[in-house]
């Protein structure tokens, strides 16, 4: 699964991403960088790939149960999700291996994220059987778990990537779940009426994501704590 990289920070501070190594994503970076494609620009575009997923997500959830259209959209949906990611992973490495960083990467690298956790999520919410209420609260809790990293780099300690619940993982339960509701039959999918409104797959993934982000964000605030009053954990 790809992850995310940061343009404008040391070594230290990238996530590490096993997809870094592989000489296809070496071969891309090193070809848009010699085209002289911007990072920011892969950011962004990465950014309209995610809000095209979150709006084929929630169309999704109009069209007829198990049709033709709503397995197409939640298809596409997948795809263009794990094409943010791709772009996510590329934006670094062309600025820091393609020795292409500017003084606006961090803002790009971030921002764009935000946008692209929320739109995903809020969109997901909409599905069949899934909980809008479930989608808007995992939205709240990506954002919050990102802003506990930041907040750690703004304190001036180095960047904290804990999950069990970082972006590549919230995104890698939203694409599966997405793949298997446009290949499963109807009722498989446990379309089971709770409080009035329906609750299936996507519901039980958007449930797993909040929980995650939940202990994710203690992890990382725990670690903070720790370090601003004297502790060198990591």
């Amino acid at each position: 699964m790809y992850g995310d990289e940061t343009t404008n920070m040391n070594t230290g501070d990238r996530r590490p991403i096993a997809a870094r190594r592989l000489r296809v994503f070496a071969a891309i970076a090193a070809a848009l960088a010699l085209a002289r494609v911007s990072p920011n620009l892969i950011s962004v575009l990465g950014m309209i790939a995610a809000v095209g997923a979150g709006v084929l997500l929630a169309l999704s959830g109009a069209q007829w149960p198990g049709s033709m259209a709503e397995r197409g959209m939640l298809l596409l949906a997948a795809a263009l999700i794990q094409l943010r990611l791709m772009a996510n992973l590329l934006d670094g490495m062309v600025a820091v291996e393609g020795g292409m960083r500017s003084a606006t990467g961090e803002l790009y690298n971030e921002a764009p994220d935000r946008v692209s956790d929320v739109a995903v999520l809020v969109g997901a919410g909409y599905v069949a059987g899934g909980s809008m209420e479930l989608g808007y609260i995992a939205a709240i809790g990506a954002v919050l778990v990102a802003y506990a990293r930041a907040l750690g780099k703004g304190t001036g300690h180095p960047a904290d990537f804990r999950g069990p619940m970082a972006k590549q993982k919230r995104m890698f339960i939203v694409t599966v779940v997405s793949v298997w509701m446009a290949a499963a039959p109807v009722e498989w999918r446990g379309d089971w009426n709770v409080m009035d409104e329906g609750r299936g797959a996507m519901a039980i993934a958007l449930a797993v994501i909040v929980l995650g982000c939940g202990v994710t964000f203690w992890r990382r605030v725990r670690l903070l704590a720790h370090r601003l009053r004297g502790g060198s954990g990591s």
